[in-house]
């Protein structure tokens, strides 16, 4: 079965996704102790790139500020790591055993980050000037690919009996996630994108890296390969209701939280996965989302293109598939994990990415 064919989402607690906890409490402080886990090794693991290279990629992270001085940002939430760590200890492994994996897992997502702002011209990220916009587009690149070089050196320089074939399954996660990277940019020059294509898109940009930290927990718990594919699929689907979630929070979002100006996606004609299916549609709210895809939005046309995209349907679609993939996910977890108590941890935070509002 492949990432866009529809299937039930199977009916009970086990399997819906209202069995997730509500509170937001839980996930807050797997994220939290995450971070005082991984954040210090981290730090030390960048600060060792040289030159130039070092001054960008701390200032991407939050740690300095353009000038070398220190700064009190946090390099993100940490939810990738969070993932590695969660799914080691749900399948019965130490979650110290996997901090390398977990350092290489969050070193590949800011590479893509820093790819990404150059791509997409994007001049803020977490409430402040993007790395390339400050330093330029050629020191952002080869800081990124350095991040890229260091996530895959803590695996091979890691003793422990799995790094091997954490090294090669992150190393296959990268390709797939520039060929979905790849997509999104022919997407852009293309009038006309069906909808499975852009879900599949999503699943190779968002969900595989996501699948990936959680294979790489179980790889590192000593888990077998039923539970690392299981521990996958549950990541991917999680992805890619985080991505529809945030695809959401693109158009409808408030900017001092996302830190980009409101509809920032209509307004860079993004063709995210609710405005895809306004335009493939066949409203006619989904025609006027298209005229005014057709040539450059700004001020009442981003809000014009909002009300298009939410009239055809799209904004109610997006929740509505994102509650059946992570209804999905929970399917794929119970397979890894059969025992509810041992998956609380990624369970918590599953609800966390995918109940977000901002």
């Amino acid at each position: 079965m492949t990432a866009t064919e529809e299937r039930p989402v199977g009916e009970g607690a086990a399997t819906s996704p209202e069995a997730l906890p509500g509170d937001g409490q839980e996930a807050a402080l797997l994220l939290a102790r995450t971070r005082e886990t991984v954040n210090p090794r981290l730090r030390r693991t960048v600060e060792g790139l040289p030159g130039s290279m070092r001054g960008v990629a701390m200032y991407h992270f939050g740690w300095e500020q353009a000038d070398g001085t220190p700064a009190a940002g946090q390099p993100g939430k940490a939810i990738r790591p969070a993932l590695v760590l969660a799914s080691a200890r749900a399948l019965g492994g130490h979650e110290d055993d996997a901090v390398p994996a977990a350092i290489a897992v969050e070193l590949a997502h800011n590479f893509t980050l820093l790819h990404d702002d150059v791509i997409d011209e994007d001049v803020r990220r977490r409430g402040r000037a993007t790395a390339w916009s400050v330093f330029g587009v050629p020191e952002a690149i080869i800081s990124g690919d350095a991040m890229m070089a260091l996530a895959l050196q803590q695996l091979a320089e890691d003793p422990h009996p799995a790094s091997g074939r954490a090294s090669a399954r992150l190393s296959a996660c990268v390709i797939e996630l520039c060929g979905g990277q790849q997509a999104d940019i022919g997407f852009e020059r293309r009038e006309r994108v069906s909808l499975d294509e852009c879900l599949s898109m999503a699943m190779a940009k968002t969900g595989a890296l996501l699948g990936c930290a959680c294979a790489l927990g179980a790889l590192y718990a000593g888990a077998g390969p039923e539970e690392v594919d299981a521990m996958d699929a549950f990541g991917r689907e999680a992805g890619l209701a985080f991505q529809l979630i945030d695809d959401l929070i693109g158009i409808w979002g408030d900017p001092e939280h996302t830190g980009k100006p409101a509809g920032a996606d209509l307004r860079a004609r993004k063709k995210s996965l609710p405005v895809v299916a306004a335009l493939t549609s066949g409203t006619a709210a989904g025609a006027e989302l298209a005229a005014l895809y057709a040539g450059p939005m700004e001020g009442a046309d981003v809000r014009r293109a909002a009300d298009a995209v939410e009239r055809a349907g799209g904004r109610d679609w997006a929740q509505a598939h994102a509650a059946d993939r992570m209804g999905r996910a929970v399917q794929q977890l119970a397979r890894a994990v059969p025992d509810p108590g041992a998956a609380e941890g990624l369970l918590a935070l599953a609800e966390f990415v995918t109940r977000r509002t901002r």
